[in-house]
């Protein structure tokens, strides 16, 4: 057999097969099929948050958007990014926590912007997070204390829909937030719960891709729900 690898995916079995006519083994086809939908992953991410970042700045609004939850989700990133780095898990598993990470920085950046005026409390938030965000993400902790941070950050990313997913259902309405941005975290945190499997990577970070399906999918039908109709135009009588 003829090795054909990529990026770490192997390619020589599946074409094997395939030029004899025959349909890949289990064994084969699932790695493949993982890593090439956990490469898509991390290439979508890279515009996952590009949706809501546009619609703030058109509407030069953050109405309806609770602050306390992108910060959260912002600490969820660093602290999920600097453990799979730490546990050497190969790009394809985690890539998309590096671009997420990234937008994160700018969407909170742009959310406080637009909150104007901003209290010594906020500014004292991206100051500290300034200042221990690199040790975590350089892996300079006490390991127990990192297995413990990660644990954390299945709570960190649940507490940061609950605020949201709170303040849409007492408004009834979701404000600026992105449907599009929502229907690709559901959809990556989806497949996400498949290559983690697949990967065999640590059982929590299957899991917190299983939390990701369900917090994402709650706001998602909200925005579905509390979707106000567009007003249509009159017609012009004759």
């Amino acid at each position: 057999m003829v090795e054909l690898k990529f990026l770490g995916m192997d390619f020589g079995c599946a074409l094997g097969s395939l030029s004899k006519g025959e349909f890949p083994e289990k064994d084969c086809l699932l790695p493949l099929i993982s890593k090439l939908l956990g490469y898509a992953i991390v290439a979508a991410s890279t515009t996952v948050k590009l949706p809501q970042i546009l619609k703030i700045l058109q509407h030069k609004s953050v109405r309806g958007l609770s602050v306390v939850a992108f910060e959260l989700e912002l600490i969820g990133y660093t602290i999920a990014l600097a453990y799979c780095l730490h546990k050497g898990l190969p790009f394809s598993a985690f890539g998309e926590y590096a671009f997420l990470l990234i937008q994160a920085i700018i969407l909170v950046a742009i959310i406080y912007y637009f909150s104007q005026p901003l209290g010594m409390k906020t500014w004292v938030k991206p100051l500290l997070y300034c200042a221990v965000a690199p040790t975590v993400l350089a892996g300079q902790i006490d390991p127990v204390l990192f297995e413990a941070l990660y644990a954390s950050q299945h709570a960190i990313f649940l507490f940061a829909r609950i605020p949201q997913i709170w303040k849409n259902f007492k408004n009834k309405s979701t404000g600026e937030l992105s449907f599009l941005t929502f229907f690709m975290n559901f959809a990556g945190s989806m497949v996400r719960v498949f290559t983690s499997l697949q990967e065999k990577a640590p059982m929590s970070v299957a899991l917190g891709s299983a939390l990701g399906v369900l917090m994402n999918g709650t706001i998602l039908s909200q925005i579905i729900i509390y979707q106000k109709p567009t007003p249509q135009k009159e017609k012009k009588r004759d």
